[in-house]
């Protein structure tokens, strides 16, 4: 679609940090295992509700591949909600780490929900899931499951880090781009692995 001579490769393995279009909270490390599945928790929330809202696309490739998708998607929030109200209603140490990574990534969870331009003018075009309602859903099933966990989600109104959808990132991408693109950039040409 993009058209402008770059395949697969390029396009994953050849750009620098400031080219990457993501949400903050995929580049959280993992700390331990609560952080790990809380990062993973609020992120499988938002991306459900955005596949579900996307097999309504009026472009029909991006429906098919949502629809597609959903599955994997719903077992996969499963699995991590399963795991947040378990660590968080379980032991005391397990409550206490559950909490903290809580804590931890709630000022990530914000543009999970904000929409910039973008996602007002895919709404408006019925390409993409309407912002209003998604932070909506995406606030009541965390709400829920983290009320069924016995944790205190963070205010609504705290402040967040934004800038993910638009090429500012933190520090921990470099890292991660730094080992995803080794192989690429020390062998740029290589077609065989």
């Amino acid at each position: 679609l993009i058209d402008d001579g770059r395949d697969a490769d390029k396009l994953c393995f050849r750009r620098d940090a400031h080219d990457y279009r993501n949400l903050l909270l995929t580049e959280q490390p993992n700390e331990d295992y609560a952080v790990t599945m809380g990062r993973q928790f609020f992120f499988d929330v938002y991306h459900y509700f955005t596949l579900k809202s996307l097999t309504e696309s009026s472009d029909e490739r991006i429906a098919g591949i949502a629809a597609k998708s959903l599955k994997e998607v719903t077992y996969h929030l499963r699995r991590s909600s399963e795991w947040v109200k378990r660590l968080g209603d379980g032991t005391e140490e397990s409550h206490r780490r559950m909490q903290d990574a809580v804590d931890i990534l709630w000022r990530f969870t914000g543009e999970l929900i904000t929409p910039d331009d973008t996602d007002r003018l895919m709404a408006e075009a019925g390409i993409g899931p309407d912002p209003d309602q998604l932070a909506k859903d995406w606030r009541g099933m965390v709400n829920e499951v983290l009320t069924q966990a016995t944790l205190t989600p963070g205010a609504e109104d705290a402040w967040m880090y934004m800038g993910g959808k638009h090429g500012e990132h933190t520090e921990h991408l470099g890292f991660i781009l730094a080992e995803m693109q080794f192989l690429q950039r020390a062998y740029p040409d290589a077609t065989t692995w």
